[in-house]
């Protein structure tokens, strides 16, 4: 390791790009796995950007598919680091402490992620210049789509700007001061509340879409967050302590767990209220309920996926509640994989997608992406995978010579 005597920006800079490239054979062929999908995803990509969104399995009926599917439960994922933050700076829990530059460094990747989504879903680059304050045509305050972008943004900033500054500081043997950056991780804490109830409200100010037209809508995109965010970030955390020499203490995944069962469980009760709501009354406006649970006049592509979904979400709540293992690492993490892909499911496909279906003209018309569609959905997977990478190593590198530096 190198200590630096200069407190400059480019030095930290450069140890950080060297440390995030350095590793063993099997994490350069990681690395080079990873950049292999992206590449895949360019190419993908610039097929769609020569022809259109023809090349999706999006229509004039479904015209939201994979990739808003994919920004809107990603936009969860982000918000759930405040389920590091709100015990490690409100509560002072030391053990959340420890982690909390982690959690970060996950919301920043999957904010990246949902830009890139919203990018690709546009088109084309060239239209991005529409959401950029100033210069785009922003409609704002009346449009909501004018919040979501101003609050992703600013959220983004967030996440990445107060870890710089804890990390720079540690970088050079020095504690961060706490009026420079505590008052941004307070506000952080409203903000990830804010990304996520904005971005309900995109779907829930649409009159046309009764699907959406729910009052839990908001609540329900919070509980989901806070169950799937958390699972990430304790996969991330699994793989950091049997893969580095971090110390990642074993009452963090206890914690963690039980944030983790009781959003998971209020995420069912409000799942389960809702298709009580749906069919118990069954009017016209629960038609779109009857395409995503049981199909619609032939249509049914979603069902499978959806009680898939279910299946996954109750599974993985009961393996957190009842763990015969008391957090036995490996169990953890067939709990966690099993809770964020029955969340992903249901909150991307089975909420986007049976919005649209029927149309407000009666029109039933099955969607499903396009090889193509998927393969630039793997190339931004990939991405933020990338980014949590490059974020993490040489966060747990410095964090680790910074507390050799404060036991001697």
């Amino acid at each position: 390791m190198t200590t630096k005597p200069n407190n400059g920006m480019v030095p930290f800079l450069a140890d950080c790009l060297r440390w995030s490239l350095s590793g063993g054979v099997g994490f350069k062929l990681y690395l080079a796995g990873l950049l292999v999908v992206m590449g895949a995803g360019g190419v993908a990509y610039l097929r769609q950007f020569q022809e259109g969104l023809i090349t999706t399995g999006m229509s004039n009926i479904v015209s939201w598919g994979l990739y808003i599917s994919n920004f809107t439960f990603f936009v969860g994922v982000a918000a759930a680091a405040v389920m590091l933050i709100l015990p490690a700076y409100v509560y002072k829990d030391k053990d959340f402490h420890e982690v909390v530059i982690i959690g970060e460094c996950v919301a920043v990747g999957a904010l990246v992620m949902c830009l890139l989504f919203i990018t690709v879903d546009m088109g084309g680059p060239l239209k991005i210049w529409h959401l950029i304050p100033g210069i785009g045509l922003f409609n704002w305050p009346s449009s909501i789509l004018t919040w979501d972008v101003l609050v992703l943004n600013g959220y983004l900033a967030l996440n990445a700007l107060v870890p710089l500054y804890i990390l720079h500081c540690n970088y050079h043997n020095r504690a961060p001061v706490g009026w420079k950056y505590l008052p941004f991780v307070f506000l952080s804490i409203f903000w990830a509340i804010s990304i996520h109830m904005v971005t309900a409200f995109l779907y829930q100010g649409l009159p046309a879409r009764p699907f959406w037209n729910n009052p839990l809508l908001g609540p329900r995109f919070l509980a989901s967050a806070f169950a799937a965010g958390p699972a990430v970030i304790m996969m991330v955390l699994i793989v950091i302590r049997e893969k580095t020499a971090y110390p990642v203490d074993a009452k963090i995944f206890l914690k963690l767990k039980r944030i983790i069962v009781v959003a998971a469980v209020i995420n069912l009760v409000m799942l389960f209220s809702e298709v009580f709501k749906e069919f118990y009354t069954f009017t016209h406006h629960s038609l779109s309920a009857q395409y995503l649970f049981f199909g619609l006049e032939g249509h049914n592509s979603l069902v499978p996926w959806i009680w898939t979904a279910i299946s996954l979400n109750v599974l993985g709540t009961l393996m957190f509640a009842f763990d015969p293992t008391k957090g036995r690492p490996g169990y953890l993490m067939i709990a966690a994989i099993s809770l964020f892909s029955g969340i992903w499911i249901e909150k991307g496909f089975g909420l986007i997608i049976p919005g649209f279906v029927p149309s407000p003209m009666g029109e039933v018309v099955d969607y499903a992406p396009t090889l193509n569609e998927i393969t630039i959905t793997l190339g931004i997977l990939a991405t933020g995978a990338l980014v949590v990478t490059m974020l993490i190593k040489p966060a747990l590198r410095i964090l680790l010579r910074y507390k050799g530096s404060m036991a001697s």
